[in-house]
């Protein structure tokens, strides 16, 4: 086609666009004046054949819909700038003390948290708080465009005995949840993190030591969803180029928040009532030895590899580990500060069989190899950590 002739049938076309949709059409509006400008330069130029001009096509995009040929990739940083981050499920157990790491790098207001729950005044009031609900794509992707994400954090999930509650809901949020956070990723080329867990590997997996490759075959739909996550992220990182990172973490113990409804979370409620009680009763065995980690070495990790440079990553998900033990040998560590500490063992047939499925040891070489991870909690400084940390609340609370 002649390009002055194709000029002239892509005005008129628009101009009909905005005729059939009565909205009146002036030079003043930006596309207009952009079409205006193009067809006087076409009308100027040498007769057809001496000048190529590139049509111009409306093209409709759906979100939810990725080209066949589409390439996303992660939106590059200077020194001196500082990615904007969301994260998602963010009063959970592991979001809050991320964000403030997160701010402390990257300044308070880069970095925003979000939960589908009323925050307490300590988060409110310490930086960025905004109600996100994952399940509500439009919302989302509209949080994600008016802050100008960059990096987005995604913990919202629902754990392992509570998903066994709950198949319904656990597939819901952990499974169509993590789609609609994949498709925006991809959509703004986003740097994604999303945690996976010791629960991703099931009873015919290696257990000591778990590799980072192996079998997963996982029986509970905590796992399943996590498996899942993991699959689904690379499948995006190879496809579509989508900065996808993704760390297996092993149990997590925190002492600044509740045991949210995990296997391993005995490992935290021990600390509580032997302050509180003297006695704890567990619902593992006490041979029961699980991969575990103190929120610490948890949160640097999770820092570490979204800061790793992409072609130090051999994989986009790893195992990481700090310890190991079981319900027997922490109560023994915990005897040596509380000597008085009473344990009482009522196993819980459903957590027990979880545990009994997942590693008893994590192989976290490739991590410490690709991007220098180097755990500084063991046993004896876990124990002594939770301990000061919780004294101190408690002298705290009964000094006020």
């Amino acid at each position: 086609m002649c390009p002055i002739k194709g000029a002239e049938n892509t005005l008129d076309h628009v101009q009909e666009l905005h005729r059939a949709s009565k909205i009146p059409v002036t030079d003043n509006m930006p596309v207009m004046r952009t079409l205006t400008r193009a067809v006087k330069h076409v009308l100027q130029s040498p007769a057809c054949g001496c000048q190529t001009v590139t049509s111009v096509r409306f093209i409709g995009f759906s979100p939810r819909q990725v080209p066949s040929d589409a390439s996303f990739h992660s939106v590059s940083f200077s020194e001196a700038d500082h990615p904007r981050v969301l994260i998602t499920g963010g009063l959970g157990q592991l979001g809050v003390g991320l964000a403030a790491l997160l701010r402390k790098r990257f300044g308070k207001n880069n970095v925003i948290l979000s939960d589908i729950r009323k925050p307490p005044d300590s988060v409110f009031y310490s930086g960025p708080f905004i109600y996100s609900d994952i399940l509500d794509y439009k919302n989302l992707r509209e949080i994600v465009v008016n802050n100008r994400i960059t990096w987005l954090i995604h913990y919202s999930a629902l754990l392992s005995a509570v998903g066994e509650a709950n198949v319904a809901l656990a597939r819901s949020v952990n499974i169509t949840g993590l789609h609609n956070i994949l498709d925006i990723a991809a959509e703004h080329g986003l740097r994604l993190f999303v945690p996976s867990t010791i629960g991703a590997f099931g009873p015919t997996s290696p257990r000591n030591p778990t590799p980072d490759l192996c079998i997963q075959r996982p029986r509970t739909i905590y796992g399943v969803s996590k498996v899942h996550a993991e699959l689904m992220g690379e499948y995006y990182n190879y496809r579509y180029g989508l900065d996808f990172r993704c760390l297996r973490y092993p149990g997590i113990i925190s002492a600044d928040s509740q045991p949210g409804g995990g296997t391993t979370d005995y490992a935290v409620q021990i600390f509580h009532d032997a302050i509180k009680t003297g006695r704890f009763v567990c619902n593992l065995k006490p041979n029961t030895r699980l991969p575990m980690m103190y929120i610490d070495d948890c949160l640097r990790a999770t820092v570490e590899v979204l800061q790793a440079p992409s072609e130090s990553l051999t994989m986009r998900t790893y195992n990481i580990n700090a310890m190991s033990f079981s319900p027997e040998e922490l109560t023994q560590e915990v005897q040596k500060h509380l000597p008085e500490l009473e344990v009482v063992y009522s196993v819980d047939a459903v957590r027990q069989a979880i545990a009994d499925s997942w590693p008893m040891n994590f192989d976290d070489d490739n991590a410490r190899k690709d991007w220098g991870w180097k755990h500084e909690y063991d046993l004896p400084e876990l124990v002594t950590t939770m301990l000061g940390y919780l004294n101190s609340e408690r002298l705290a609370v009964q000094a006020n």
